[in-house]
């Protein structure tokens, strides 16, 4: 396959993609970003419970 061919095929499997609409776009990254946000705070509190209890059994 030449450099042509891949290239149309792409343009051409491009038309098929079903994009999202500007409003579920912006729905979908809020809510990733706070889907992030959470898990980021769980895993830091998570971490700062257990430094505290390693530093209370080995302190």
């Amino acid at each position: 396959m030449n450099l042509k061919t891949y290239l149309e095929q792409v343009a051409t499997e491009m038309r098929k993609v079903n994009w999202p609409k500007r409003s579920e776009l912006i729905s979908n990254t809020i809510i990733t970003l706070v889907a992030t946000a959470v898990l980021s705070l769980f895993i830091f509190g998570a971490d700062r419970v257990i430094g505290a209890m390693l530093d209370f059994i080995y302190g």
